[in-house]
């Protein structure tokens, strides 16, 4: 059995004083990737905030384990040196510091190791040439002008540099077009080529699932896990939807 990564023991969130989440369980092992489905406001989006340490996601019940570390006891930032990474549904804009002085900035801090400038753009380079992303993209402020899909591909872009130990993909194939998802299900096939690497895949939809090995499939529900199964749960439901686990 994989090393436990994350481990999420009847974990209860409220949102502004409204309970969202109903004690959860779930347990992520190393190099393991997990999918999070469900239909729209189920819950899935606050099981990934709560989990990176959002303030206004309160946990009113449970624990969360990440390796030997209580999350309650970091921060948001902590949660992060830590190796615990989430993509964002809609990617803010940070204007004055460019793309490619955030990754390194990001990467620095994660290690605490200076990062050699040369070394540092071939591997963005070579990152951006598998998302098929211009490398003007680098020296532009975070986000700034950037489109849905670019957005998109540069929060893949942040996860292959950090290389985090647990990975939270929240909704990234949200509006994005066929060989879009094609290229960000790419870029998250290159994560998993790290054994040590583990994904937590949040969807409604199954398109950035086609090409990419899941272990475990969990379906959530009014803020309850009410199936786990495989990766032939997947295959079920885009049979016959959610309405079968009512």
């Amino acid at each position: 059995m994989a090393e436990e990564v994350l481990q999420v023991t009847n974990l209860s969130v409220e949102v502004e004083k409204k309970e969202i989440l109903h004690g959860i369980n779930l347990e992520i092992g190393r190099g393991e990737t997990h999918v999070l489905m469900g239909p729209n406001g189920a819950g899935k989006s606050t099981l990934g905030y709560a989990l990176m340490g959002n303030p206004a996601y309160e946990v009113t019940g449970g624990q969360i384990l990440f390796g030997e570390k209580n999350l309650a006891e970091l921060s948001a930032s902590e949660r992060a040196k830590e190796g615990l990474f989430l993509s964002f549904q809609n990617p803010l804009e940070v204007p004055g510091i460019s793309l490619s002085n955030f990754i390194r900035s990001a990467r620095e801090q994660r290690t605490g190791e200076r990062v050699r400038l040369w070394d540092f753009r071939k591997e963005l380079e070579s990152k951006m040439e598998l998302l098929q992303m211009d490398y003007s993209y680098a020296k532009r402020d975070l986000n700034v002008g950037f489109s849905g899909g670019e957005k998109k591909k540069a929060e893949i872009l942040q996860m292959l540099m950090m290389k985090p130990q647990l990975a939270i993909l929240d909704e990234t194939d949200s509006g994005l077009d066929v060989d879009a998802v094609r290229t960000v299900s790419r870029g998250v096939e290159e994560y998993q080529k790290d054994k040590d690497g583990s994904l937590l895949i949040i969807t409604h939809s199954t398109r950035i699932l086609e090409a990419l090995h899941v272990d475990m499939t969990h379906v959530l529900m009014n803020g309850r896990i009410v199936a786990e199964g495989d990766a032939t749960l997947i295959s079920q439901i885009n049979e016959n939807g959610f309405e079968q686990f009512e």
